[in-house]
């Protein structure tokens, strides 16, 4: 492959947000059928996570504001942090769970673990907004953020609904925080086409 066909792959917004959506929906689908189990369907979910900043990577690159500034690498420094602390948990749960039978409490402990985790890149988004001194990057970032936030919010309670009618199946209430980082997508590209920039997420 030439180096401009590789330059291209990675700066590639499309191909990057097509194998998002395509492995979140491929996890999904798995979920939803009982083909696999919950610790195997929150391993798994890290692929299009991975996936998606891997998408807003390359349409910062692309962008003509980028804010790659000491904030931003803050937060890149801290949701890597929180995303490794979420797989150790992870790990940790799944094999202490597998063969055992602890106690309620390490079963509280080991639950609560990884959402402890995802509360932590919560806490890093919100810790960019303090952190960031451009004005226009601050207010792409709190758009991208509160379109993230509707669409998750209106997700959990259209599914609710649905559920009640039985028209859906049941979900771990874990997929609604899912489908924030999924409005954070949204939001990425709700900013790219009214204000030209994908922002900084």
């Amino acid at each position: 492959m030439s180096a401009a066909e590789t330059s291209g792959l990675r700066t590639s917004v499309p191909v990057w947000a097509g194998l998002t959506f395509a492995t979140f929906g491929m996890v999904m689908a798995l979920a939803l059928t009982d083909a696999i189990n919950a610790s195997t369907t929150l391993i798994l979910m890290v692929i299009p996570a991975a996936l998606f900043f891997q998408t807003i990577r390359a349409a910062n690159r692309k962008g003509k504001c980028n804010g790659r500034g000491e904030a931003q690498r803050l937060y890149i420094k801290r949701v890597a942090i929180f995303s490794s602390l979420y797989l150790v948990v992870i790990a940790l749960q799944v094999s202490m769970l597998r063969d055992n039978d602890p106690a309620l409490a390490v079963r509280a402990g080991l639950s609560v673990m990884p959402g402890l985790a995802i509360c932590g890149v919560f806490w890093a988004i919100g810790r960019l907004i303090l952190d960031e001194k451009d004005e226009f990057i601050r207010m792409l970032i709190v758009r991208q953020t509160l379109i993230a936030t509707g669409f998750a919010l209106g997700f959990a309670t259209i599914w609710g609904f649905l559920e009640a009618g039985e028209v859906v199946p049941h979900i771990p209430a874990y997929w609604f925080a899912v489908a924030f980082f999924g409005g954070q997508f949204i939001g990425a590209v709700s900013n790219r086409i009214t204000h030209g920039t994908w922002g900084s997420l």
